[in-house]
């Protein structure tokens, strides 16, 4: 497992999935490689991250680059400031950038930060705001004053923004969450969690082959839904 900033070339890179071959039905992939956007806002981000870091915590031999993309840029009506230069009126960006000096700064605490960023928004109701999310950080034995100190330096909505428009210049990314692999990309709409680790870790190799591995398809889409 990888987690860290992505490399300028890191949403194109190739496929990775068993020495170079897509995995194959519900096969357990050997190693696999992917990137895959975040807002901790929208309620299907967290179903998919949910089933990375189950995978992940099942012992997935997986290398995830995790993409900060602010749904409040792309909501920009046209004539309008950036959401980068109005940080403040944004409800998801202090929790973007905390996320990515945590990535970056604090990497074995990472997984843990994001799940519960998550959770905070959608299994607590609460809002992504200062003090909560100040608690999730000191939860994890982190100095949550210097994490908000660097963010109010501006250095994360530096990388947030960096990261965010990189995948729209290299994949059009619109929304979260797009897995990107092998070149390609696709926004994935999961509506339930897996039962275990393992089911999880199939669910998102079927998700990894059919956006990297599969050319040929460009959308699929159930006309209704089993719920």
């Amino acid at each position: 497992m990888a987690i860290g900033p992505a490399p300028t070339d890191a949403l194109n890179e190739p496929l990775s999935i068993v020495d170079g071959n897509p995995v194959a039905g519900c096969r357990v992939a050997a190693h696999v490689k992917f990137s895959v956007t975040y807002d901790y806002r929208c309620p299907f981000a967290h179903l998919a991250h949910d089933e990375v870091l189950a995978g992940l915590a099942g012992g997935a031999d997986w290398e995830v680059t995790f993409v900060p993309f602010s749904l409040g840029q792309v909501h920009v009506e046209a004539g309008q400031p950036d959401i980068w230069e109005t940080p403040q009126s944004d409800t998801g960006l202090l929790a973007l950038q905390v996320s990515v000096v945590v990535r970056d700064r604090h990497p074995d605490a990472f997984l843990a930060v994001h799940r519960d960023l998550f959770d905070l928004r959608h299994i607590e109701g609460r809002a992504l705001a200062g003090a909560e999310v100040r608690e999730v950080l000191e939860r994890h034995g982190i100095d949550a004053d210097t994490v908000l100190d660097e963010v109010a330096g501006g250095g994360p909505l530096t990388t947030v923004r960096a990261e965010h428009e990189a995948a729209v210049e290299a994949n059009d990314v619109w929304g979260v969450p797009t897995f990107i692999a092998g070149g390609r990309a696709a926004f994935v709409r999961l509506m339930e969690s897996s039962p275990t680790d393992h089911d999880a870790r199939i669910a998102i190799e079927r998700v990894v082959e059919l956006v990297g591995g599969w050319p040929a398809l460009n959308e699929l889409k159930h006309t209704t839904l089993d719920r």
